[in-house]
């Protein structure tokens, strides 16, 4: 059994691990440790155990993935379950503001994974409690494309942010001279949507179809991971997060690296 630690409360965790798992190749059970919103969400947890918890928990695994966090999301992990093979994910963190939250006794990992280009002391670290340290280019599950016509703003939310997605590609609308249709693919339609703006509850949404113009997201690691494919297409809006850096992903993003 495979035991997944993905701490935080939004989509990004779980659709990282399926990409991992798709992309390893591994099978057989998978429990899921989370306190995400989308727990729920047949379409983005099938075929796994959810538990709600705040850390890894019994049944004894053969595997533990740990999620972006070294050590938990607030420092809460020192140990890992005994016997079991252990990986860690890394992706891009402020570091700054994490590493205060790391606890005497940290978790060491068989090996991490990274991702994406870390902040140097990150990487550092990872090294320190790591027997490996490798890169991984994920590739995700086969899915339909979102067949729209015109641009397409993709947000899982909070709904203050999905609205400032959608100003955003308005606004750059209005700048271009262009009025082009608008699709916003969302858990849910946001209050205030305008509408003119067309709402559709899609899980994944990460293939456009063939007349979509442009695509408008936030910054967040999976959006500009799976958007690179069209990056001539593709426009960010990073949010502050207090441990995620999607200025950075995005500033790094339009130059290209």
């Amino acid at each position: 059994m495979i035991l997944c630690y993905a701490a935080g409360d939004g989509l990004g965790h779980l659709t990282r691990l399926r990409a991992v798992l798709h992309t390893l190749g591994r099978e057989g059970p998978v429990t899921v440790v989370t306190g995400s919103r989308f727990a729920s969400d047949a379409r983005v947890t099938e075929g796994w155990d959810v538990v709600e918890a705040a850390g890894p928990a019994a049944p004894r695994p053969d595997e533990v993935i740990v999620d972006a966090f070294p050590a938990g999301l607030r420092g809460e992990l020192t140990g890992l379950p005994s016997g079991a093979g252990t990986t860690h994910l890394a992706r891009l963190l402020r570091w700054d503001a994490y590493r205060p939250l790391l606890p005497a006794n940290p978790p060491r990992f068989d090996r991490t994974f990274v991702l994406e280009e870390l902040d140097p002391a990150h990487h550092a670290y990872l090294r320190e409690v790591s027997d490996e340290v490798v890169p991984l280019t994920l590739a995700d599950p086969p899915s339909e494309p979102v067949d729209v016509e015109g641009w397409l703003v993709v947000h899982s939310g909070p709904d203050a942010e999905t609205l400032q997605l959608v100003a955003y590609a308005q606004d750059m609308a209005a700048a271009e001279r262009v009025r082009p249709p608008m699709t916003l693919v969302s858990p849910a339609r946001p209050d205030g949507l305008p509408p003119h703006v067309v709402h559709l509850d899609v899980y994944p949404a990460w293939v456009p179809g063939p007349d979509v113009e442009r695509i408008v997201t936030a910054a967040g690691f999976n959006a500009v991971r799976q958007y690179a494919p069209w990056r001539e297409r593709h426009r960010m809006m990073p949010f502050p997060r207090s441990l995620d850096d999607q200025y950075t992903r995005a500033a790094r993003a339009r130059g290209g690296r």
